[in-house]
């Protein structure tokens, strides 16, 4: 069974791409290299000891998407790829509603014209807004997004729960992810973001490493037990099994079902700098900075409907993420310009 993932070669993309092959699947990758890099792949090989294929290639390009299908029987699609930082939306919100609708448009235009029949989509917990009460629950409304990036995930939801309700054949799959951090446990493969990190573990293990200087906390005053935001971190390799799960159960299935995905235990910030200091022996120094326009105190998953109806549990630990998060920047202190 081959499995089309789009951005396969981005940071959750490779590490599902492992997942994927470790379970049988074979695969096919698309990525245009814009915010990732083809050594990933490279890697998830070495990793599995199994080849993949690899399409350098914009998904908003109907033409080089139709080619993939009419060279690759693909049974099933996991769409990974579109632009995802929340900031740079907010400066540059027309290129995003461009890029990551369109390309969940023609990808479901595609798969129509070559009878495909199952897609899982990379969406995020930002869609549940700041109006619901945590722990975040599937069955919740959801909420007003807070910037373009958010709402790009919220439409491409609705644009693919439409497209169900149109096709009784069709199978979509939505995944919510909370905060992936860590890397596969070789740590030939991680988290490697071009610029200055938009996330928290990239920043400090950056700092780490020496590559950056200090870690700025954004805010100190939230009404939380030590000042800091609290957020769900999850496992990438947890999240990449998830992966597994949702698309053997879209293979499955018709219609359009929602998953959270994620430990539903939040930390802090302060607590995750003390965890990967724990793990590292390393003093990461930071400051406390204003609040960034945008941020919840807090939030987490109930992720029992994964459970339930998937299978799936998380296996590891927040030492184990802040471990293999050290062990790929340590060996990769570059990333994979290397």
């Amino acid at each position: 069974m081959t499995i089309l993932a789009t951005g396969g070669a981005g940071y959750i993309g490779s590490h599902a791409c492992v997942s994927l092959l470790e379970s049988g699947y074979d695969v096919v990758a698309v990525d245009d290299l814009s915010n990732s890099s083809a050594e990933a792949l490279r890697r998830v090989e070495k990793i599995t000891g199994r080849e993949l294929k690899f399409y350098e290639a914009d998904v908003c390009d109907r033409a080089a998407l139709e080619k993939i299908f009419r060279e690759q029987k693909i049974d099933g699609v996991i769409h990974f790829a579109g632009m995802k930082a929340v900031g740079e939306s907010v400066q540059k919100p027309l290129e995003y509603y461009r890029n990551n609708l369109d390309a969940t448009i023609t990808i479901l235009e595609v798969m129509r014209q070559f009878g495909c029949k199952a897609i899982v989509f990379s969406s995020s917990a930002t869609v549940y807004g700041s109006e619901n009460e945590y722990p975040y629950r599937e069955d919740m409304p959801k909420g007003t997004c807070s910037n373009p990036y958010g709402w790009t995930k919220s439409m491409s939801e609705q644009i693919l729960c439409d497209a169900a309700k149109a096709d009784s054949e069709l199978s979509v799959v939505l995944l919510r992810y909370f905060n992936p951090i860590g890397a596969h446990e070789s740590g030939l493969i991680g988290e490697d973001p071009k610029g200055i990190p938009n996330n928290l573990m990239p920043y400090i293990t950056q700092v780490a490493v020496g590559k950056r200087k200090e870690l700025t906390v954004f805010g100190g005053d939230y009404d939380t037990p030590d000042g800091t935001c609290r957020r769900d971190y999850i496992h990438v390799m947890d999240l990449a099994e998830g992966h597994v799960k949702a698309i053997k159960y879209a293979m499955e299935h018709a219609g359009a079902e929602v998953f959270n995905l994620g430990t539903g235990v939040p930390y802090s910030v302060l607590e995750i700098i003390k965890a990967f200091e724990d793990a590292s022996g390393i003093k990461i120094p930071y400051r406390i900075g204003a609040r960034r326009e945008g941020d919840l105190p807090e939030f987490w998953a109930d992720a029992s409907k994964a459970g339930n109806i998937l299978g799936w549990h998380t296996r590891r630990s927040l030492a184990d993420m802040c471990r293999d998060s050290w062990n790929w920047q340590k060996n990769n202190p570059k990333g994979y310009e290397e």
